[in-house]
């Protein structure tokens, strides 16, 4: 019994570890003999705020009971993202889902989160300060959160890649200064 207890109180306190965010709620009704029925379809995405996401989907005949299967079902799929000083993107990636196509790009300080209404609290939930984002094609909020969540799956930090070629992450730093002083002094 004792035991019990302390799991919940432990559930609790990870729990509040996350913020979640609503990102859409779509109402259905089906008609029946008597009228109509209802049910709401919610669309939610958790995250820590340093550097964990997910999102997910529920569906019930009520929005609070909607709302808390895509919240367990965003807690489930969590993703981990590496960031740059703990507020940007390391950097520009591409992603898709459907007809949904996203750019996501590092920013610099005191940029801040330059994004529309579902990748919004996609980065919010992640914890990124600066990001500068565009959504193409669809504006449907489905599609819009999962090419957000591929274009994020494609973040890579120095540390992945120097591990990946077998380098220390001094050379892949000093390369990619490197590019761009040329690129600068070719502008």
């Amino acid at each position: 019994m004792a035991r019990e207890g302390r799991d919940r109180g432990d559930r609790e306190e990870r729990d509040n570890e996350f913020v979640d965010k609503l990102v859409h709620i779509n109402r259905v009704a089906k008609v029946v003999k008597g009228g109509r029925r209802f049910g709401f379809a919610a669309l939610v995405v958790v995250g820590d705020q340093r550097g964990r996401v997910g999102f997910g989907h529920g569906k019930a005949r009520e929005v609070p009971e909607a709302i808390r299967k895509a919240t367990d079902a965003a807690k489930r799929a969590m993703i981990r993202v590496p960031l740059k000083d703990g507020r940007t993107l390391h950097h520009e990636t591409r992603g898709h889902h459907g007809a949904g196509k996203v750019v996501v790009r590092p920013a610099p300080a005191g940029t801040g989160i330059i994004a529309g209404g579902p990748m919004r609290a996609v980065f919010e939930a992640l914890g990124v300060g600066d990001v500068v984002s565009k959504s193409l094609g669809t504006s449907n909020p489905y599609n819009m959160v999962r090419a957000a969540f591929d274009a994020l799956k494609n973040q890579q930090s120095p540390r992945m890649v120097a591990q990946r070629r077998g380098r220390s992450v001094s050379e892949i730093i000093a390369r990619r200064e490197g590019q761009k002083g040329a690129e600068a002094s070719a502008n």
